[in-house]
């Protein structure tokens, strides 16, 4: 069983994280209007990449080879607008000429409005027709944005412009010269963050609680501390990819305002993004952010800067005097690029309002729901459940004397296996309660602990409408209470496996898997030793001499050696189950 269950688990699938920000399968449409990536950088300014049409006049109804090339690029948005206002809408429409590299986009709820990569494979000549439609204005002006690599790409690089035969010549507005935006300064750190004033000045968040990142660099650590009308955040731990946190109105992923410190090479960069549904963040402008400041030490990112309380028109940032969840995330980034966090981030176990008065709080990376239910599962199919078995397996003989109406063991094995039943219906709800319906990001282990669950519930069922002793079909029902009975153990086990590595739970590593499986080899080790002694206690009583009085004593001075070896196995496996039980219990209630 253990080796069952340990093989079940390792096909875990591994999520597949896919980034909004940086669209691989060029699905940009949300991306039409602006023509901006949402990778959090600066476009470059000197484009190197060149439209050309295969010609420069047009009427109502022609179509129009539009040729992109230049050095080689993954991705690209083609859009055709009107020159005398490109702020415009896209105009007209695109035909593929070839549908590998390239494919239509909707914008403004029309289809073929715009013309993106279809995967980030490199390329350098695309292709396509533009197609005037009857409401084409006078003169066309083709733009492009194109993507080299995550962090280099330019914006809207002008291409030719195309008239109508009879249209006056075009002429380019004088343009208003505006100067050129500059991101706010950033500086560097001097010294680490200290938790000397938390409670008194800051209000800070700590995992572990109570730890001081100037002494620890295991510590995450982020503070709020008011000034004014403004709010100065710190915030800190060990990471080699980025660090975040987020205000919330709940306890899930999604509408959040959300900040992030992103290590690039030796290098830090603090965004502020938002959060739309369990996606990556979509990166915000930095104009609201003042103050910027990072430090990297020992592995360790630092970041701080400083924000007003309230941002009256500014989107995507919400007002600091009103109470939220918060939400503290670390994960890996690559060239400036953040992946899906990998653990569940730190959520603080109530609202708080972070401009108020200071204060020491914590949370925690799984939340009571899920470590409940992880808890009761591993009570019913790792205790009750093991001990129901062996009961009824081997200390039939050993407990068969009657109480209330039954054989002891059989009122043991009964009440140990509806006790299963129980915990196993009371954890099932939790985990729907917690989503509010299904979860399509927990891999095979829903799947599984639904089917444990139906047998859960089968098996006292059938045990319902057992047959009488010497029925002719006590023997199919006892076949089939024993499989659906270890089918269900071992699926339970699988689905256990596999439930320790979901970020809900959060169970350190890998401690948590050689606990499972030290579990699992204790159980069936129990099993293995006691039908070795079975085997030999049977060939022990075989007839050792023909007087009948001689058998009877061997017999009863094995069964008795039998009974006492039985009880001290028992009372070891207790002890050992116990042991792992408190181990594992103790570890859920730590998070």
């Amino acid at each position: 069983m253990a080796v069952l269950g340990f093989t079940l688990a390792t096909f875990l699938l591994v999520l597949y994280v896919s980034s909004v920000a940086n669209y691989p399968s060029g699905k940009v449409g949300r991306s039409c209007h602006g023509m901006v990536p949402e990778h959090g950088h600066t476009a470059h300014s000197d484009p190197v990449h060149n439209i050309s049409v295969g010609q420069m006049t047009f009427r109502r109804g022609d179509q129009i080879e539009v040729t992109l090339s230049g050095p080689p690029f993954r991705g690209f948005l083609l859009e055709a607008r009107n020159a005398e206002d490109l702020s415009g809408p896209p105009i007209g429409s695109f035909t593929l000429i070839d549908s590998q590299v390239s494919q239509l986009l909707t914008c403004e709820d029309v289809q073929g409005y715009a013309v993106s990569h279809t995967s980030p494979s490199k390329k350098t000549k695309v292709k396509v027709y533009w197609n005037a439609l009857s409401n084409a204005p006078n003169h066309v002006k083709f733009l492009v944005t194109v993507v080299e690599k995550y962090k280099t790409y330019w914006v809207k690089i002008p291409g030719p412009i195309i008239s109508q035969p009879n249209a006056l010549p075009f002429t380019t507005p004088e343009a208003t010269i505006a100067p050129l935006s500059t991101l706010p300064p950033v500086s560097h750190l001097t010294k680490s963050f200290s938790a000397s004033d938390c409670g008194n000045k800051k209000f800070c968040i700590r995992s572990p609680l109570n730890c001081d990142p100037e002494k620890e660099h295991a510590c995450f650590f982020l503070s709020f501390a008011r000034d004014d009308q403004s709010v100065v955040v710190e915030m800190s731990g060990p990471s080699q990819g980025y660090l975040s946190f987020a205000f919330s109105h709940d306890r899930w992923m999604g509408d959040d305002d959300a900040y992030l410190c992103i290590r690039e090479d030796q290098t830090v960069h603090i965004q502020p993004s938002h959060l739309t549904g369990r996606s990556h963040p979509v990166m915000d402008s930095r104009g609201a952010l003042e103050d910027m400041a990072w430090r990297l030490a020992d592995g360790v990112i630092q970041c701080s800067f400083r924000r007003n309380i309230t941002l009256p028109g500014v989107k995507n940032r919400f007002d600091l005097n009103t109470s939220y969840y918060i939400f503290l995330a670390d994960g890996a980034a690559d060239n400036g690029r953040i992946y899906k966090h990998l653990r569940q981030p730190l959520i603080t176990y109530e609202k708080h309002n972070v401009t108020g008065y200071p204060k020491n709080v914590g949370g925690s990376r799984s939340l009571f729901l899920l470590k409940t239910h992880g808890a009761l599962m591993f009570v019913a199919w790792m205790t009750t459940v093991s001990i129901g078995v062996l009961v009824a397996r081997f200390f039939k003989s050993v407990w068969s004397k009657a109480f209330l109406g039954q054989a002891a063991w059989f009122q043991v094995h009964r009440m140990l296996m509806l006790t299963t039943t129980a915990l196993t219906c009371i954890a099932f709800v939790l985990p729907f309660i917690y989503r509010g319906g299904w979860s399509s990001y927990a891999g095979y282990h829903p799947y599984l602990g639904c089917i444990v669950m139906i047998l859960a519930v089968l098996q006292p069922l059938l045990a319902a409408f057992r047959p009488p002793l010497h029925d002719p079909r006590r023997h199919i029902f006892n076949w089939t209470h024993w499989s659906m009975g270890t089918a269900a153990r071992i699926i339970a086990v699988a689905a256990m496996f596999l439930g320790m590595d979901l970020p809900g739970l959060d169970l350190p590593g890998p401690w948590k898997t050689y606990v499972m499986i030290g579990f699992v080899a204790w159980h069936v080790g129990t099993e293995i030793i006691l039908e070795i002694h079975a085997y030999r206690l049977s060939r022990k009583v075989e007839i050792l001499d023909d007087a009948r009085i001689q058998i009877l004593q061997s017999f009863t001075v094995a069964e008795a050696e039998g009974h006492a070896f039985k009880k001290v196995v028992f009372a070891v496996y207790i002890c050992g189950n116990v042991t792992f039980l408190i181990i594992f219990l103790s570890a859920i209630n730590q998070l």
